[in-house]
């Protein structure tokens, strides 16, 4: 029986030769760094993050405490090193979910296209009509504070970035060679949009994910700040900004190492991201 032309997924072959690439290597490097330490937590932080009054209070940085302590007399350097495991949950899950229901619909959307892809789209300007943190948090304060909020909020209000990546790539893929061919063939049309198709849709999709990510990222920080994501004592980088706001002309540590986490951990996916782009030959 004869098949169809199979389109060639083109990422897995160009991501050889990684030590040529000393951008991707500086972002995986970060992003590993921070990985190990959100795993290796309860062996590396040298004290308990949220046990108060475990020290001096507001003590500078010093050996016995790097990073100094906050208003509560807490380690900043273990409270930074247990909010990794937080902030990168954030960062992974809260573009999972947008990634999986913007690629489906963009998929369908592009394929079908007429009334289909009319109601998609149409459905798209709605959520794109409002100010994207504007309507995450309302649906944050309708659902109530919390990080289970915060992915819910983001799955509704960050899919359409990725819906409309994915829908202009398939319309295009579909009237190629090998997408003709496999009509013709008589496959199903889930194994052309899902096998055929999708595939070598991906790549633009997959540089967004680290784009998205450092946004992701941010916004749950700032959530987190205005009291709506990670509720105290937990240690999450964010709180610790806003609980340290008090504090900053005489504490400056307490803030200063968070915000820098953040930077840095936004600093390893951005670096990521460019070098995806560079690699897979997508124009951002």
């Amino acid at each position: 029986m004869t098949s169809a032309p199979q389109p060639t997924f083109r990422l897995m072959p160009r991501l050889g030769g990684l030590g040529r690439r000393p951008m991707l290597a500086c972002g995986l490097a970060i992003l590993g760094t921070f990985l190990a330490l959100a795993l290796l937590a309860p062996w590396v932080a040298p004290h308990d993050p949220i046990l108060h009054d475990a020290g001096p209070k507001l003590l500078a940085p010093s050996w016995a405490h790097p990073f100094g302590t906050d208003n509560f007399g807490r380690d900043v350097l273990s409270r930074v090193i247990w909010g990794a495991r937080i902030d990168l949950q954030i960062a992974v899950i809260g573009v999972i979910f947008p990634f999986l229901i913007g690629t489906f619909v963009g998929t369908v959307a592009g394929f079908f296209g007429g009334w289909v892809d009319v109601i998609f789209m149409r459905l798209i300007d709605v959520v794109l009509a409002f100010p994207f943190l504007v309507l995450m948090l309302s649906i944050i304060t309708i659902l109530g504070p919390g990080l289970g909020s915060f992915y819910i909020a983001m799955a509704l209000v960050g899919w359409v970035s990725y819906a409309r990546l994915i829908r202009a790539q398939i319309l295009v893929l579909k009237t190629q060679d090998f997408a003709v061919a496999a009509q013709s063939l008589g496959f199903s049309r889930a194994r052309i949009m899902f096998r055929h198709l999708l595939p070598n849709a991906l790549a633009g999709s997959l540089v967004f994910v680290m784009s998205d990510a450092v946004l992701v990222l941010l916004n749950g920080a700032a959530i987190s700040y205005l009291g709506l994501g990670v509720q105290p004592p937990l240690a999450e980088w964010g709180i610790m900004v806003a609980e340290a706001q008090g504090f900053i002309t005489q504490a400056w540590w307490i803030t200063l190492f968070p915000g820098l986490a953040i930077v840095v951990l936004a600093f390893g996916f951005s670096l990521t991201g460019d070098a995806l782009a560079d690699m897979l030959g997508v124009k951002e």
